[in-house]
């Protein structure tokens, strides 16, 4: 597993909120989403309007899920959905 994504209304505040109770890092940020990291895991708050809530996995198996598309981070990945309706990401492990 890489990330859990959650649905957030502000990113800098849902951030700073993180941060104040937290010890975690921020690895990336902009408007409409973060990436922060703690020691287990890392969890990406997202704009519902934007990106979907969603379970992110690495796999050297992405391409197969359908094309790879690269994300402002630099990583690349595809989304897929589970039968119950739920969003899973699946990055290119590179």
């Amino acid at each position: 597993m890489d990330h859990v994504a959650i649905p957030v209304q502000d990113i800098r505040r849902a951030i700073a909120w993180y941060q104040q109770r937290f010890n975690c890092a921020v690895r990336y940020q902009d408007d409409t989403w973060a990436m922060i990291e703690f020691a287990n895991i890392k969890l990406a708050l997202v704009l519902p309007s934007q990106h979907p809530g969603h379970l992110g996995f690495v796999t050297p198996r992405a391409a197969e899920f359908g094309e790879l598309r690269p994300h402002r981070d630099g990583t690349r990945s595809v989304y897929v959905t589970d039968p119950s309706g739920n969003a899973v990401e699946l990055l290119a492990a590179e």
